[in-house]
C-alpha cells in the first residue's frame, strides 16, 4: 500500500507506451476470443484488467494491495462481470475453477517455495484446456527473489511428455516475456 500512497499509478501502467504495447501483446496471445471464468494475479489498479474483463464472461482480479484495488474499483465500477478482491496468493486462493489463468508481473515476488506452491494450485484450478499467460519483466531486480525467467522456466518445467501443461507460444521482447499454456486435457488431477 505504501508504493500506491506514494504515487496513484507507480508503474505508469495508464499513460506508458511500453505497457500499452505490453498489453495489446497479452491480449493477442490469448488462444480464445472468449473466456467463462477468469482470473487474473495481482491486478493492480486494473488496467490490463478492463481490456481482460471484454474477452471474459466473469473475471476475478485480485491483488495483495488495498490501495490498489481501491483504484481498480474505481476504474472497473461499470463492469458487473468483474470481481476485484484482496488476496495473497499462493497464501490465499480462489475456489472453484478457471478457462484462463493470467499472471502478469507477479510470480518475481515470491520466493521458490511459493511459486512452487502457486504452480500448484493454478494449474489445479485449471479446467482441462484452460489457458494460462505468464507476462514479466525478465531484468534482474536487486529486491526481487526471482527474475521473470526463472518463473517461466518453473512452468516450462511442467510440460512434456506427462506434463499437467502444454507450452503454445513464446514470445521475449526486450525487457519482458510472455509465455501461454493450456492444461493438457490427460492431465492427472493435481493434489
Amino acid at each position: 500500500d505504501g508504493v500506491y500512497a506514494a504515487h496513484d499509478d507507480p508503474w505508469h501502467f495508464e499513460t506508458s507506451a511500453y505497457e500499452q504495447a505490453k498489453y495489446a501483446a497479452t491480449l493477442a496471445a490469448l488462444p480464445r476470443n472468449r473466456y467463462a471464468r477468469a482470473f487474473e494475479i495481482g491486478c493492480s489498479i486494473g488496467v490490463l484488467t478492463g481490456s481482460l474483463a471484454q474477452r471474459c464472461d466473469a473475471l476475478l482480479a485480485v491483488d495483495v494491495s488495498e490501495a490498489a484495488l481501491a483504484s481498480a474499483r474505481r476504474r472497473l465500477a461499470h463492469l458487473p462481470h468483474v470481481e476485484l478482491q484482496q488476496m495473497l496468493v499462493p497464501h490465499e486462493f480462489p475456489r472453484g475453477e478457471f478457462d484462463l489463468v493470467m499472471l502478469s508481473e507477479v510470480g518475481y515476488y515470491w520466493s521458490k517455495r511459493d511459486l512452487n506452491r502457486a504452480a500448484r494450485r493454478i494449474v489445479a484450478a485449471m479446467r482441462p484446456g484452460a489457458s494460462l499467460v505468464l507476462v514479466h519483466w525478465t531484468e534482474m531486480v536487486a529486491d526481487y527473489p526471482l527474475t521473470g525467467d526463472q518463473v517461466h522456466a518453473h512452468f516450462l518445467a511442467s510440460t512434456g511428455d506427462g506434463g499437467s501443461l502444454r507450452h503454445l507460444t513464446s514470445q521475449r521482447e526486450c525487457t519482458y516475456r510472455l509465455d501461454v499454456f493450456e492444461r493438457a486435457a490427460d492431465a492427472a488431477p493435481c493434489a
